[in-house]
Formats: C-alpha cells, structure tokens, sequence
C-alpha cells in the first residue's frame, strides 16, 4: 500500500512515487496543492482548452488555502481549476478509512476511526456497511437448480490426438447451468479429475459464479494435452484441454469472438466463404429448426417446427392476426397445430362503427417520455441521467463524477 520505507529505494526516489493521496496506512507523502497546479500550468500553453485535472487538498484545508490556489491559477494562466477536499463527499472513491479487517484489533480501529473528522467518518462508515451488506447477499444466495429435462448441445473435437466430448446444460431461458467433459485414451485417474472438475464448475454456475470469471481464470492455461484441434470450426488450437473447453464456452454462451481462431459469422454453407470445400448445391437444404433444436427434448417433433425470424407489424389489424397463420409472427409450431387452419374472421371496425358502439376511438400511442428512459437506463444499470454531449442516457459512476459510455466525456474531474 506503500513504497516508503521499502528496500533498495532511496529516499530522494520518494517524490517520483509520490500520489495525490497519502498511501496505505503508513504513508505520509503525498503531492501538495502547489505541485498539482504547476503541473497543470506546464501543459496549458499547449492545449486550446482547458484541463480536466482534479486539485486534491487535504482535509484539513482551509479557505485561505483555496483562495491561495485560485490565485496561483491565475497567476499562471490556467483556465480552469477544479478542487477537492479529502473527505467532503460521502461516496469519494479515494479514502484510507482505518476500519478493523478481520486481522485487526478492533479497539484500535475505533479509537482511529473516532479520531478521523466527522466527514471522513461518515464516508468510512457508509463504505464499511455496503461492503458488509453485499458479502451478505452473496454468502446466502442459494443454488438455481437445472429443469429435470434440459436442453443444450454435445460438441465433439480432438485437441492434440485425444477426443473431447463437451456437453452443457442450460435453462429454460438459455443460460448455461451446467457441463460435462468426456475422454478416453486417458487413465481413470486424470479421466475423474477432468469428471470432477466440470462438477465442481457446474455447482459454481449454479450457484452464481458469472462464467465470465471462469474464462478468465482457464483460458491461456498451458499443460498437456495440447496442440492443434480438429472437429470444432471455431478453434483450430489450443494450449490445453481446459483452454478449449472455455474457449468454446465463451464463444456459445458469451459471444467471445476475440477467443475464436474463425469468425463464426464466416461458417456455415450460406455464407460467401472463399470458394473452399463448399458443399453440394444439389443438395436439399436440411430444417434450420432441427439443426438448432434438439431432437430428443422435443421427442422428435421436430419434422414440423419451423423457425421464422421477425415478429407482428406494430399495428397490424385484428383480421391479419386472426387469418395469418401462427409462425408468420416468428412463433414455432409444432405437429397438426400448424396444419390446422384457423377461421378468416375480419373484426376490423371503422371509427363511425366504434362510435356507433359507444366505443371511442383508439388514440395514438405516445411516445417515450424523459421518464421511460431514464427507468429503462437505471435497469439497465447507469444512473438515469441524460449525457451533455449526445443525450443518451448511457452516464455511468467514474469516481466522483459521471461518464457516458457512448461518446466518453465526463461531467467533471477525471
């Protein structure tokens, strides 16, 4: 948390390491208020604007230093000068609070904390119980178990000369749950570890464990077996079985075409391809709805599904929705129910005899208001405000100011 007083460093090498903010919990050094505005002053002659750098004060700071900051400011010409007092924000990113771990002697800790200011207080305080609220909530989440009857995929490849059978199991709403990794030419025991091992990553999915985390941690893992991989259009090589296993996960489930040696947008008998190994055109184009589908979940009705991308018009009348059939509005249908033709009933009524019923007639639909967006930006997870810049609602928090994600400017400091 700190270099002061580490090894082999000497002392006037401090100020090259020196931060905005007194380091860990013995540092003493930090950047005066002076050394921020000289800094700043330096760069200005050759920007056009103005600089977007942050002058941290101490807490301790007075408004006699403020106004000293400001006229050595403008003494050097800057056009802007943006100051922070250490602890005047309840939910300032940079704050040393001296609260106990679970190493710590707690007396020692209150006694720090009591004689920290009211500000810098509050702000430990508030940190100390989101931190323990949200260990609580992830310490008793419970297990999300699979359906009894599943539906996922069995991908078969060959990675250095040895077969690998990965299979999945997902959700109903198509989040992987679970996996299972097969081999032979292997010995019962590294045959069990390998079993094992894709138990235990199928209890952490099950449990909340974001795959996310377990790509990260296994791809680029180097052991044997290892080498080229045949049988998978995406990867052509692999440093190890577990960096297979989770490269093809984050591409199926995650989108992870980074990780893929192929794009998957370029495999496929549709697409333009580059004119080699490319399948007879004589051949009958088999159903898209039973290469996607599996056979045995559906018990083999798949001989009729049909998979039809696009949904209704908006605004369609009742009488297309009454005489079209069910998958024109992207629906699956299944056995005689897409055979069975319904009635051609038009319903549809003219405004003078909707009032003739006494019915008025359908108003316009109104728009999406400030306030629609601003609740489906809060769900989506930013904090529901408007960008200056583009106007998205797209502000998410960076440090003590806002950042949008969709033209990258800041609301302030950086």
């Amino acid at each position: 948390m700190t270099l002061e007083g580490a090894p082999f460093l000497k002392t006037e090498h401090y100020n090259v390491f020196d931060c905005a903010n007194p380091c860990g919990r013995l540092g003493k050094r930090y950047l005066s208020v002076e050394s921020h505005i000289r800094m700043m002053a330096a760069a200005q002659p050759f920007i056009s604007g103005a600089i977007s750098k942050t002058i941290n004060m101490p807490n301790e700071a007075t408004v006699e230093d403020c106004k000293n900051a400001y006229m050595l400011s403008w003494r050097l010409a800057l056009k802007a000068n943006a100051l922070y007092r250490d602890g005047s924000k309840l939910s300032q990113p940079l704050n040393s609070a001296l609260i106990a771990d679970e190493d710590e002697d707690a007396d020692d800790a209150v006694e720090a904390m009591m004689a920290m200011p009211a500000v810098a207080k509050a702000a430990a305080l508030s940190e100390k119980i989101v931190e323990r609220i949200i260990e609580r909530v992830e310490r008793n989440r419970e297990r999300e178990r699979l359906p009894d009857r599943r539906k996922g995929y069995t991908q078969k490849a060959v990675v250095g000369g040895h077969k690998v059978y990965l299979r999945t199991g997902e959700y109903h709403d198509g989040r992987i749950g679970e996996i299972f990794i097969d081999m032979h030419k292997e010995g019962a025991a590294f045959r069990s570890l390998m079993n094992n091992f894709a138990i235990a990553v199928s209890l952490g999915l099950q449990y909340g464990v974001p795959l996310e985390e377990y790509v990260e941690a296994f791809t680029f893992t180097r052991f044997e077996p290892a080498g080229f991989v045949q049988g998978n259009e995406a990867i052509k090589n692999a440093t190890s079985i577990l960096d297979y296993v989770f490269r093809e996960l984050a591409i199926s489930y995650l989108q992870r075409f980074d990780l893929a040696h192929v794009d998957p947008s370029e495999i496929g008998n549709t697409v333009l391809g580059k004119g080699e190994a490319q399948s007879d055109l004589g051949a009958p184009a088999q159903n898209a709805a039973q290469q996607a589908v599996s056979k045995g979940l559906l018990r083999s009705k798949t001989d009729k599904l049909m998979l039809i991308s696009g949904g209704m018009a908006a605004g369609a009348p009742v009488s297309a929705v009454a005489s079209a059939p069910a998958a024109a509005y992207g629906l699956a249908t299944i056995g005689a129910t897409a055979l069975k033709p319904e009635p051609n009933m038009d319903v549809t009524l003219t405004e003078a005899e909707l009032a003739k019923m006494g019915f008025a007639s359908p108003a316009a639909q109104p728009g999406r208001t400030a306030a629609d967006k601003r609740a489906e930006a809060i769900m989506k997870g930013y904090v529901g405000d408007s960008c200056g810049e583009c106007g998205n609602f797209t502000l998410v928090r960076n440090g003590t100011c806002l950042k949008c994600d969709t033209c990258g400017s800041t609301t302030g400091c950086s």
